[in-house]
């Protein structure tokens, strides 16, 4: 397994991190707990040490989970990382009450990673106003927790505010090779690099998306490796990155769990060659959109009520991926009253789109392609 120390705090964390969100359940609906530990056991026996859940992940079943499957084990081989519902926030009483559940339901006495978890720039803000930050020092000082952290959802500018309001022991951010252009950014994870600020890596894999990529885009691996998966890719150019020292992977079969073990039980950094395959399998992606919409929303709203940018968004994201089942979800979650056969072809949203779209024939093409996918 390959391993990383975070140098600012000493901690040295397996490079595959198990996100515990993800666990599968029965036909009754409750988590299928034999099946999560015996994920959470072959991890462990296979070198992962760091487990991530949170308050809220499973309705509060995830945290009892990890902590109930890890308890069978040195509590100082392994690290737990969970994460404080900022949402839920509304006074330091609150907080309390929450943090000693989490312990509760952990059944441990301390917690090693905290983070105040999916921060943006208001909820950071509302925070800091309600003492929280220093709250959780006050936990650190104690020995409830080891190590304090957030973990990110808005952009750039907001990530730089937070990461330097304060000295943080670590930051958890989503990045993969489709999105270093999004939320945090390439720039945010440099920033995190020039203040010695250790990353932890959600989302690798774009939610299974890049885990499961068209012929056309994974012909570009295949001509450098023709065995390795899409995933390896995707979890090889997040541990290509110096500072990051988890990559988290929420793994809820064990065919997920076996292929990350390969990966990283012999880790290896991308090449220069393999870096411009990432590259062009990118440039592959960015190449199938179905038009050029950008979401700034100027067409909208729509006199008939469609929403086009919404629309758009999912018959861009079937080009680039053609995930048949998941597009067609989304596309049956679509209120009735916002699809695009209640256009009329009124011109009123092409008169505004700064793309100068063909959003009304746009808009037809998209009906016909996201309605026939069964």
């Amino acid at each position: 397994m390959e391993y990383r120390t975070m140098e600012n705090i000493g901690a040295k964390t397996s490079l595959l991190g198990f996100g515990c969100m993800r666990f599968t359940s029965k036909k009754d609906g409750s988590v299928n707990i034999k099946k999560a530990f015996a994920l959470i056991d072959e991890a462990y026996k296979n070198g992962v040490n760091y487990f991530d859940t949170a308050y809220a992940y499973l309705n509060g079943e995830s945290e009892k989970i990890v902590g109930a499957a890890l308890a069978r084990y040195p509590r100082e081989s392994f690290y737990v990382a969970t994460k404080l519902p900022t949402w839920l926030i509304d006074s330091k009483e609150k907080a309390e009450a929450i943090f000693n559940e989490q312990l509760t339901r952990l059944g441990m006495d301390y917690i090693d990673f905290y983070l105040l978890h999916s921060l943006n720039r208001n909820s950071y803000d509302k925070l800091v106003s309600l003492g929280i930050p220093e709250l959780c020092e006050k936990w650190r000082a104690e020995g409830k927790i080891r190590y304090f952290g957030f973990s990110f959802h808005d952009n750039y500018d907001a990530f730089e505010y937070i990461l330097k309001s304060r000295k943080w022991d670590f930051c958890q951010i989503q990045l993969n090779y489709m999105d270093s252009d999004e939320q945090a950014t390439m720039r945010g994870y440099e920033l995190t690099e020039r203040l010695g600020v250790p990353v932890i890596i959600m989302e690798p894999v774009k939610g299974g998306t890049l885990a499961r990529l068209p012929r056309p885009v994974m012909r570009h691996f295949k001509a450098i490796d023709p065995n390795a998966s899409a995933a390896s890719w995707a979890m090889r150019w997040c541990g290509s990155l110096p500072n990051v020292k988890v990559i988290l992977s929420g793994m809820n079969e064990r065919s997920q769990l076996v292929d990350n073990l390969a990966t990283f039980n012999e880790f290896r950094p991308l090449s220069e060659e393999e870096q411009a395959a990432v590259a062009a399998a990118k440039a592959t992606i960015l190449s199938r959109v179905r038009n050029g919409c950008t979401g700034c929303r100027y067409c909208v709203p729509c006199p008939k009520g469609v929403d086009i940018p919404h629309v758009f968004g999912i018959w861009n994201e079937y080009g680039r991926y053609m995930r048949r089942a998941d597009t067609r979800r989304r596309w049956q979650w679509m209120k009735a009253e916002t699809k695009p056969d209640r256009c009329v072809a009124c011109g009123a949203c092409e008169k505004k789109c700064p793309q100068k779209l063909h959003i009304i024939d746009d808009l037809r093409k998209a009906n016909a392609e996201l309605s026939a996918i069964k």
